[in-house]
């Protein structure tokens, strides 16, 4: 008796060349609809379904392979019990399936579509024939990936395919109808008119299900392994173009992702530089050169080694200042011939061009037995800018004040920003205590020979006594932003006011953990 192969496919890739050698290995072709006919155009010899089951295809084809004498030829296992009962009921058993799905991910990425054509695009026989013939991997062989088709057909030639591959491909198909069934969960809340698809569980989990795996040198350690889940059209970090450099850690991925997010949340033209997933230099300035000097001189001694970003595209200029020291990373929206030419002289220097990051996503974290989701802190949107003392800010003051703001965000909490209009002086990060923030920003701008006389401060949550705001009037500086909040705000700008320090109020924190 030939072997049956069942073969029904959206994804037509590799068809021209699968039908054939199948054919010529000995297998019988059955098929449905587009399939069959793209088999027939090949030269192979197909059974219809319709034929095999003697039941024709229905309802405009939404029931085709729905029936005993299909999934009972997948799902008996290579069992005495099971096969007398096939050859009881006259039913030959089918050895392969090859099947993907509609492309429904495709047709709800197109923005003028409509509910009823997205729902048509929901595959019921294709799942089920492929869960029906992974689930019997025992005997059964389920391909939905073009990709395997090579290797399987060498397997064929040479006899059978091997348990192992056939338990590899059956775990793939899983994976397939699973990230199938979490992008239909994903899309229909906006297409039913509720829930945006990006925010919603189901969203996430298409994410992780269907993205692009790509494994990593390792994790944050050496012995950690590490991997990039990277969703179908990624844009920003996960969709950059690596131009040059060694191949991207977990650690380089994780801090140049929080250095494309900050320069893209900053006021005007400038370049961040990131070190251990903290800012250690941001500076505004047209030229990016210029921008990216005094960035590094926030504190140079930090700069070295880290991840540096851009907010426009960079030049040769600034490409020569950058390879002056050593950098694991650099990103940006463009770079010019000279900027290529200048940092292939540092071959194992990482360079990125990379989209714009996007406002909005999903964070997750890990916790024992689980996972923690939340929304991103995605902007600036809604937040008031309410002067809570006597004195108003200066129009310098409002500009340094709206920088320190926009960057202490990006500072993992307890986080303290000072700085002025075009660049941050000394930043303060991950501490117990607000005051201790406070302290360490002050310490670190004043170790690389900032003048703090008229300087301003960014506190990402409220001052919950009045020593913060002290400590920081001593060192020099004379106007605040934070959110408020404190049952101690009235303390705290009673203080301001008895020192002249002008103190903004946002109604919003930023913790960073």
């Amino acid at each position: 008796m030939t072997k049956l192969a069942l073969i029904s496919v959206s994804d037509k890739r590799g068809l021209n060349v699968l039908g054939p050698r199948l054919v010529a290995l000995g297998w019988t072709l059955l098929s449905t609809g587009g399939t069959a006919r793209a088999l027939a155009d090949e030269g192979c010899e197909v059974v219809a379904v319709g034929d095999h089951t003697g039941f024709p295809e229905i309802l405009d084809g939404r029931v085709k392979t729905l029936h005993p004498r299909v999934f009972a030829g997948i799902l008996a296992a290579p069992v005495a019990d099971h096969l007398s009962q096939l050859s009881e009921h006259g039913i030959p058993p089918i050895d392969l399936v090859v099947v993907n799905l509609y492309p429904f991910r495709e047709t709800v990425a197109r923005a003028e579509v409509g509910l009823a054509e997205a729902v048509e695009q929901i595959d019921i026989g294709g799942p089920s024939l492929i869960r029906a013939a992974a689930k019997n991997h025992a005997r059964v062989t389920v391909v939905v990936d073009p990709a395997d088709y090579p290797a399987l057909l060498a397997e064929l030639a040479a006899g059978a395919p091997s348990e192992a591959t056939r338990q590899r491909l059956a775990v793939k198909a899983f994976a397939h109808t699973a990230a199938y069934d979490a992008a239909i969960s994903a899309a229909l809340p906006r297409l039913l008119g509720g829930a945006d698809a990006d925010s919603t569980p189901a969203a996430v989990a298409e994410e992780l299900l269907s993205g692009e795996r790509r494994g990593l040198r390792y994790g944050e350690n050496p012995h950690q392994w590490g991997m990039l889940v990277r969703r179908p059209g990624a844009t920003g970090l996960a969709g950059a173009s690596q131009i040059q450099g060694k191949e991207l850690s977990y650690n380089n991925l994780g801090d140049a992702t929080g250095a494309w997010r900050l320069v893209w949340d900053l006021p005007a033209a400038g370049v961040a530089v990131i070190k251990h997933a903290n800012p250690c230099g941001v500076g505004l300035a047209d030229d990016m050169a210029e921008a990216f000097r005094i960035a590094r001189a926030t504190d140079p001694l930090s700069a070295f080694g880290g991840v540096i970003a851009a907010n426009r595209p960079v030049d040769g200029a600034f490409a020569a200042a950058v390879v002056e020291q050593f950098a694991e990373v650099v990103v940006a929206p463009g770079f010019d011939r000279a900027a290529l030419e200048t940092f292939a002289a540092k071959k194992n220097l990482r360079v990125l061009e990379a989209s714009p990051a996007a406002p909005t996503g999903t964070v997750i974290r890990d916790v024992d037995g689980g996972l923690l989701l939340q929304q991103r802190d995605a902007g600036w949107q809604g937040e008031e800018r309410r002067v809570a003392t006597e004195r108003a800010p200066t129009a310098d003051e409002s500009a340094a004040l709206e920088l320190a703001w926009r960057v202490v965000k990006h500072v993992g909490s307890n986080a303290i920003v000072v700085g002025a209009a075009d660049r941050i002086l000394g930043i303060g990060a991950g501490q117990m205590s607000r005051v201790d923030a406070a302290k360490i920003a002050v310490a670190k701008a004043l170790e690389h020979g900032h003048d703090l006389s008229g300087s301003v401060a960014a506190s990402d949550a409220f001052f919950p006594f009045p020593d913060g705001v002290e400590s920081l009037h001593a060192a020099g500086v004379r106007a605040v932003i934070q959110p408020g909040g404190s049952i101690k705000d009235p303390e705290v700008i009673a203080t301001c006011n008895a020192l002249g320090i002008a103190m903004v109020l946002t109604g919003r924190r930023h913790f960073r953990h």
